[in-house]
């Protein structure tokens, strides 16, 4: 074997270790932070929030919404 053909060798991708654990922890997370920006920016509109009447996290996403397609008023 000549140095030019051992350059050549295709090399091995070293994979890195992921447990099903971690993974499925991972997706649970994606999922809760995904169904929470969801709410914020979907359903709270005061009247149906949570937080009762208060329309502050309505107002710091209302042009978002808009940008998104979801009705507000």
């Amino acid at each position: 074997m000549t140095a030019s053909s051992a350059a050549a060798a295709p090399r091995a991708l070293a994979l890195p270790d992921v447990s099903a654990a971690s993974t499925a922890l991972f997706l649970t997370a994606t999922v809760l932070l995904a169904a929470l920006a969801y709410y914020f920016l979907g359903y709270d509109q005061g009247a149906v929030s949570l937080f009762g009447d208060d329309t502050h996290i309505h107002e710091f996403v209302h042009d978002g919404r808009h940008f998104l397609g979801f009705p507000c008023h």
